[in-house]
């Protein structure tokens, strides 16, 4: 996966179109592109609070909306996500064999990035105040939604 700065914050920009699309629909800020040979081919937000949903966060849905790509073409797959993945997220990304995520930051929430590296999973975070802000605003204005979603 060669890809550079400038194109991990543009593919990035796209996942932040997802966040800032979920928070038009009551949802949480966190949004996530899945991109194969440059190219987008599945977006996803959190949708939980959307569709009542327990399991759909933003990884879970881009990875939903993939519409069953191969095993082959995961494994060229670079995920960005606006926030660092949690267990559930970070699980899909495994067991997709999904070699490489770009985070948008992880100051708000950090999952599992050490296990994710232990099984060779590159990391890459951007460390983006646009996502760190969002996040933290979300968090005090719903900090009830926000401890359900990491399950505390």
């Amino acid at each position: 996966m060669n890809y550079s700065l400038s194109l991990h914050k543009k593919f990035m920009a796209e996942a932040i179109k997802e966040a800032k699309k979920s928070i038009r629909q009551g949802g949480e800020p966190i949004g996530a592109v899945l991109v194969l040979n440059k190219k987008i081919v599945a977006r996803g937000h959190n949708e939980r609070v959307q569709t009542g949903s327990d399991i759909l966060h933003a990884e879970m849905d881009c990875i939903q909306n993939a519409s069953r790509l191969t095993s082959g073409e995961y494994k060229k797959c670079v995920l960005y996500t606006t926030l660092s993945p949690c267990d559930m997220c970070a699980g899909a990304v495994l067991l997709y064999k999904i070699p490489l995520v770009v985070i948008g930051e992880n100051e708000t929430f950090k999952g599992p990035e050490s296990y994710l590296k232990s099984r060779k999973v590159k990391l890459i975070n951007l460390n983006l105040g646009e996502c760190k802000e969002s996040m933290k605003k979300f968090i005090k204005e719903k900090p009830l939604i926000w401890f359900e979603d990491i399950g505390e």
